[in-house]
């Protein structure tokens, strides 16, 4: 069984035919349920050759002791790389093996083993071309950077600042081509029960994110440490008028102290019912 030794790191490498996006976002989903554990993360993508593969897997067992046994987490479809893959001393986790298996058997047809570009757009202009405007969309409109075609939103992330607008909506955008602005609660917002002006009609757009006092002062004490912004009491003063805010205008919201980038965008996807684009 891999493991690491008390107080050690285990190694994890996320390893893939196509970008990893999948095989790093599916790992450290798993991950995440052994927080008590540290783990230092090695993304190694776009394997296309079996002399790539061996070169891989040459690193992979490089970080194989007596005390730890990494993990790998792969998404390689091609059957010769998988083969080369598995004659690691090392524990893999095949997303493409069993699970792939069972749902050819419950759909009764083989799958393409063609790759995971399409899984991201790359292998379909037109989806492509929507997941780069979306990104375009979310990095125009980050942090209230611009109010222009905030109607054009699907979706509009609401917060006070630090409270992990940013890699959500970048997040949405890359991964389900959703074009999300985030527009930033600021001092003024909090001395009034009225939404701000530039999204106060698009109330129904908006979803709010929240935090713990204690999160949100760490957070932004990294930024500016010893500062009013970061204290205690600004933190949670700032969050206390943003959950009014959102119950005033029945706005959804989540607390963002506890979960991941992909745990918010799932909850935030259900919770304003969207839809990723069209696999």
């Amino acid at each position: 069984m891999p493991s690491a030794p008390e107080g050690g790191v285990t190694p994890v490498f996320f390893v893939a035919g196509g970008t990893g996006i999948s095989a790093e976002t599916l790992g450290n989903l798993m991950l995440q349920q052994f927080p008590s554990l540290t783990f230092s993360r090695r993304k190694i993508p776009f394997i296309k050759t079996v002399e790539h593969m061996r070169r891989v897997v040459a690193e992979i067992d490089a970080a194989h002791t007596d005390e730890v046994t990494p993990l790998v987490f792969s998404t390689v479809s091609d059957e010769e790389l998988r083969k080369e893959l598995l004659r690691t001393t090392c524990a893999v986790i095949d997303l493409f093996g069993p699970p792939l298996d069972d749902v050819e058997r419950v759909l009764h047809v083989n799958a393409t083993h063609g790759g995971t570009d399409s899984l991201h757009g790359v292998g379909d202009t037109s989806r492509y071309d929507a997941r780069m405007k979306a990104i375009e969309y979310a990095m125009e409109h980050d942090d209230g950077a611009s109010l222009r075609n905030l109607e054009g939103a699907d979706l509009i992330l609401v917060a006070p600042s630090r409270c992990g607008k940013t890699p959500t909506s970048m997040y949405l955008a890359l991964q389900h081509g959703l074009k999300v602005a985030n527009y930033p609660l600021v001092e003024e917002d909090f001395e009034t029960a009225e939404l701000p002006r530039p999204i106060r009609e698009l109330s129904d757009r908006c979803f709010g994110l929240l935090s713990t006092a204690a999160r949100l002062s760490q957070v932004r004490g990294e930024r500016r440490p010893g500062s009013r912004y970061a204290s205690l009491a600004q933190c949670s003063y700032e969050l206390r008028r943003a959950e009014a805010l959102y119950r005033a205008h029945r706005i959804p919201s989540i607390n963002s102290a506890k979960m991941s980038v992909e745990e918010m965008a799932a909850v935030i996807m259900q919770s304003a019912h969207l839809s990723r684009l069209s696999s």
